[in-house]
């Protein structure tokens, strides 16, 4: 979806790579056209209601997101450098999820020698992607459909009466990661959870993905988070629960909203 010269001069080299893999590429000109006529709120943070809609309107089984740069940088251990980067998303048609993320970056001291180390990339690039397609695909003919959790009930609901929402005993907030805070990324990671009658997490899902770090800060954080058991006239009861983390650039590389 980005359309820079970089982007598209990666992706080009990408495909390329493959079908050397023998992985089938559908029409770009088709496929571009159905994705843009889905309009995605954000291209590389998109949630999975969002990924399978634009999936069924291209009519394929994954798609690749790509961007690509060439950025002059300065440090004090390094001095002046070059960096030519690219972010690939992968993404499940099926189920939305992204389900392989990488950044494929180099330095150098000029753009010419950057960008040939990064395109020179893309054949173990695309080895690994077709991996990670057909291990996804394995998966996701065996997969069973998720246990039926009850969702928070709407407010002056009947289903609100009487009800007690799940709470976590403490709240903890994400890392906002080096990686992210390098290329100043600004997401929202949505993470739905399936707490249980004992208040034990049993489940853990990413519905709005970002890359960099970000999707495995908000699952480690989860993790550490300890729940008191929603309840229904005073009987535990197991709900689903979207808990949703701002990552912002401005802050400080330590912390997500």
């Amino acid at each position: 979806p980005d359309k820079s010269d970089a982007s598209r001069a990666f992706a080009a080299k990408l495909k390329d790579a493959l079908v050397a893999v023998n992985v089938k590429i559908f029409d770009d000109d088709l496929s571009a056209a159905a994705y843009e006529a889905q309009a995605p709120e954000n291209h590389f943070n998109q949630t999975l209601a969002e990924a399978t809609r634009i999936g069924a309107a291209i009519g394929c089984d994954f798609f690749l997101l790509v961007k690509s740069e060439t950025l002059r940088r300065e440090s004090l251990a390094k001095g002046a450098y070059v960096e030519s980067y690219a972010a690939v998303y992968t993404v499940s048609a099926r189920t939305g999820r992204l389900i392989f993320w990488r950044l494929a970056s180099f330095e150098e001291k000029n753009e010419d020698d950057a960008r040939a180390k990064l395109f020179a990339s893309t054949n173990i690039l695309a080895t690994e992607i077709a991996d990670k397609i057909k291990k996804a695909s394995e998966r996701e003919k065996i997969e069973k459909p998720a246990a039926r959790f009850e969702e928070l009930p709407t407010e002056n609901s009947p289903e609100a009466k009487n009800f007690r929402p799940p709470l976590p005993y403490r709240r903890l907030r994400p890392a906002y990661t080096s990686q992210a805070a390098l290329y100043l990324i600004e997401a929202t990671v949505d993470v739905e959870i399936d707490v249980d009658e004992n208040g034990a997490v049993s489940s853990i899902e990413i519905a709005r993905w970002a890359g960099y770090g970000l999707d495995e800060a908000a699952a480690e954080n989860v993790k550490k988070m300890n729940w008191r058991a929603a309840s229904r006239d005073g009987k535990p009861l197991p709900t689903r629960v979207l808990l949703r983390y701002n990552f912002k650039k401005i802050e400080a590389a330590e912390t997500g909203n």
